[in-house]
């Protein structure tokens, strides 16, 4: 019998050990694979973690990235590192794209504004001068949400880009709005910069949390966990994954002696 783990990996900020554990305990009960780790990062990737993935022994560990969007570690850095993961390692897709991240948004933006009030719903994005990813996982909910949506409108902004978090006040046509942040946990940029962008001391913009702990999230991450072991059976050569393809052209670079990526 094929022995399987899985592991929630992201950045070491805000509250994300605290939000991953909680995640992690839902789907030690939830799932059938044998272990259910965390694993967080501050800069690098490849150094820190390389002695925890070392350790990871099952034929099969499945990788959640715990963000809404690829960005250049995901790329980069991550899928070296988990060159150090001994058998086979599905690298997932980060949570974004998932169907239930689309009623976590909606659900967030209700708690604050209820649907069918003269408001405008925004989604709040981290946004890239140059990797399109933020950008199409925002547009993807923002188009979902439209759909039948009783807001008055569905705008999406981000801190990188245009259109900047910055503009929203001058974006919406409503006179409420409810900002909802495209993120899995808190952080400086949840915690500061986008409040600050927003300007939330003038009133008339409700800012909610990000996806943190909400069940729905659990469940998304349950449903790739389904969908990747189906694939690691079914999934022909010619048609592999983007993220399957960086774990197999992503390798650390031994340029101090180690092996490590500088």
């Amino acid at each position: 019998m094929t022995s399987e783990s899985l592991l929630l990996l992201g950045h070491e900020t805000g509250n994300a050990r605290e939000v991953f554990e909680t995640h992690a305990e839902r789907l030690t009960r939830r799932t059938n694979v044998d272990d259910v780790s965390i694993a967080t990062y501050e800069s690098e990737p490849v150094r820190e973690l390389r002695a925890q993935f070392e350790a990871i022994s099952t034929d099969r560990t499945y990788v959640i990235p715990m963000r809404a969007a690829h960005a250049h570690d995901t790329i980069e850095d991550v899928p070296a590192a988990l060159s150090y993961i001994s058998g086979n390692v599905r690298y997932c897709e980060p949570l974004g794209r998932s169907p239930a991240v689309t009623e976590v948004l909606r659900k967030r933006a209700m708690n604050l504004v209820p649907a069918g009030e003269d408001a405008s719903l925004v989604i709040v994005g981290f946004g890239s001068s140059s990797k399109p990813y933020h950008r199409q996982i925002a547009e993807y909910h923002a188009a979902r949400l439209r759909d039948g949506s009783d807001y008055g409108e569905v705008l999406t902004c981000y801190l990188l880009q245009n259109p900047a978090v910055e503009c929203v006040r001058y974006n919406v046509s409503e006179r409420r709005a409810v900002a909802v942040p495209l993120f899995v946990t808190r952080s400086e940029a949840t915690d500061k910069r986008v409040p600050d962008a927003l300007e939330l001391g003038r009133g008339g913009i409700e800012y909610a949390d990000p996806f943190g702990k909400h069940p729905q999230i659990t469940d998304a991450i349950r449903a790739e966990v389904e969908k990747q072991r189906t694939l690691a059976v079914e999934e022909p050569s010619a048609s592999v994954s983007f993220e399957t393809q960086l774990t197999r052209t992503r390798r650390p670079v031994a340029t101090d002696g180690e092996g490590f990526l500088e």
